[in-house]
């Protein structure tokens, strides 16, 4: 998902090396915030699988970030292929009450985190319009 200025969520990684039970950051932290632009953080928890999140900088306030995610690296190179994720063309709000269509509260109608993070029902919203696949991305250290 692309959040432009926001966040850009680019999944877990996968292949053989890949640990088969998803660490768990609850409670803990690495003191690190979302500062400048090329952070990569993962979700504390078990919410939302695995994934990376990338800060590409912007207007927006990381803040949420700081308190759902824990900092474990920075984009060393690749900068611009950041920026080029960031200004991907991307499914916008279909002004549907999500969340009401699965039982939830009727009166919202964006998404929550949660249908975010594969939540209760799969939904579109931030979503590229093509296909993306990053891969050989570097190494985290």
């Amino acid at each position: 998902r692309v959040d432009r200025d926001h966040r850009i969520d680019v999944g877990a990684v996968s292949g053989k090396f890949v640990a088969r039970e998803n660490p768990n950051f609850v409670g803990g932290g690495s003191g690190l915030s979302h500062d400048a632009p090329g952070v990569v953080s993962v979700r504390r928890g078990n919410d939302g699988g695995f994934g990376f999140t990338i800060y590409p900088g912007g207007k927006k306030s990381p803040q949420d970030l700081d308190e759902d995610n824990v900092v474990v690296g920075r984009v060393l190179e690749g900068m611009d292929v950041v920026q080029k994720l960031n200004e991907l063309p991307v499914v916008q709000s279909a002004n549907v009450n999500y969340m009401g269509l699965t039982g939830g509260p009727m009166t919202k109608n964006a998404p929550s985190r949660a249908c975010r993070y594969g939540g209760p029902m799969y939904c579109n919203e931030l979503k590229p319009l093509k296909k993306v696949l990053v891969e050989k991305s570097g190494v985290l250290s």
